[in-house]
């Protein structure tokens, strides 16, 4: 009975901890948000290395101010189309944490729209959708019309993605 208390409470605490800043970006026609506390830094489109034998969606890397990232294409990961980059295009920086694994990955994105700060009760949790993995979607928020499905970064690469980037830089 006490875990069962205990799981409870631990989802009680995430629930509640959802609310805050989070920086807003469009892939498409869509809106996505990530917590603005995991976003290291916005830059515009820069030349990447391409590394070979990488899945699609790893561009490749990047050297900013001496230090080496992977940059993932965010449309490709979530099997959209690809679109050209255009002047809009931009790649946020953000910092990932998985199982002690610490990595400073880049998100090529088609836009990025604001900073807006969300209340935890306009975020509501992510629907099942039946069978298909939607762990990396941490909540859905709905602010005014729009609707923002907030990602859970820690999730977006699975483990074995984000070893096989460290590895690379």
């Amino acid at each position: 009975m006490t875990e069962q208390i205990k799981k409870i409470d631990q989802e009680i605490k995430e629930e509640s901890s959802r609310g805050g800043k989070y920086l807003t970006f469009t892939l498409g026609q869509e809106e996505y948000g990530v917590e603005i506390l995991r976003v290291r830094e916005i830059i515009g489109l820069i030349t990447i290395t391409e590394i070979p034998k990488m899945p699609d969606y790893v561009k490749g890397i990047i050297n900013l101010r001496g230090k080496v990232s992977p940059v993932i294409d965010l449309r490709l990961k979530f099997s959209m189309d690809p679109e050209e980059y255009t002047d809009r295009t931009c790649i946020i920086l953000v910092e990932t944490d998985k199982n002690n694994t610490t990595v400073l990955m880049g998100m090529v994105v088609d836009s990025v729209s604001e900073v807006m700060q969300l209340a935890t009760e306009e975020i509501e949790n992510t629907p099942d959708v039946g069978g298909v993995d939607t762990d990396y979607i941490m909540g859905i928020a709905k602010k005014e019309s729009r609707v923002i499905l907030l990602l859970d970064i820690d999730e977006v690469m699975n483990s074995d993605e984000l070893a096989g980037l460290e590895r690379v830089v």
